[in-house]
């Protein structure tokens, strides 16, 4: 950003403009955010609730649409503006400009968390890995399913039942309720056998094949399912048995 102040984006528009109170309630942008979500707002309506308030001209989100212009609408070069370069435009004073670093800010750190926190799956080995910390030396059996993105990074794991050393009690409608309430793309279905034996049983078998069906029909691929035993694994892809 330049230091002259002759260089920001002009904001003299008409004083008589249509104040964000005035607006009908579900177009207001934190009225919006609270019944349908944060996804369904406008990076200028976002910007525009951190700011709280415009100026005399502008309403709290034309404010936010004019930082927007004078960094050709890229998130990525606003994230590099300072406290002291943001104050230079009109109506951002330094609680503003600290609001929209802190915010910028905590977006960066995500993404970096994300990078170093969110493994991709590009293999069954891969998966058999994820999964050590959780499945090592347990003496019962447990159910668990990895929701992936479209790229195959691991979005979360999740446990899903655990019992005794027998075959476990899997409800679909929970794997598929959990995959859905967190907008996975794919699953990766893993389970253990205390007993160390790797080959699945029929149970194993007629199960995976349901939920295979299911995530056809629900457009959430099953890419594999994991036996998991404390020295070698059974993957069902790998292995070509159903999946």
């Amino acid at each position: 950003m330049e230091n002259n102040n002759s260089n920001l984006p002009s904001q003299n528009t008409e004083a008589s403009y249509l104040k964000i109170q005035d607006w009908a309630k579900e177009d207001r942008p934190r009225e919006k955010l609270i019944q349908k979500g944060p996804s369904v707002l406008s990076e200028a309506e976002l910007i525009g609730i951190l700011l709280g308030s415009g100026t005399k001209n502008l309403s709290a989100v034309g404010l936010a649409q004019a930082i927007l212009k004078h960094h050709n609408y890229d998130l990525n070069e606003l994230a590099k503006r300072s406290v002291k370069e943001l104050q230079k435009f009109k109506g951002i004073g330094e609680a503003k400009a600290v609001s929209i670093v802190s915010a910028m800010e905590l977006g960066r750190r995500r993404k970096a968390k994300e990078k170093l926190q969110k493994p991709r799956i590009t293999s069954s080995l891969e998966a058999y890995e994820l999964m050590r910390m959780e499945l090592s030396d347990k003496v019962i059996e447990e159910f668990w399913i990895v929701t992936l993105t479209r790229a195959n990074y691991v979005i979360k794991k999740h446990l899903i039942s655990s019992g005794g050393t027998a075959q476990l009690a899997v409800d679909p409608k929970v794997i598929f309720k959990t995959a859905i309430d967190h907008h996975a793309a794919s699953i990766i279905l893993v389970h253990n056998h205390p007993s160390n034996n790797p080959k699945p049983s029929e149970l194993d078998i007629q199960l995976t094949e349901r939920l295979v069906k299911g995530g056809k029909i629900l457009d959430i691929p099953i890419l594999d399912h994991i036996i998991f035993t404390e020295d070698t694994y059974f993957s069902f892809a790998d292995e070509h048995v159903v999946i």
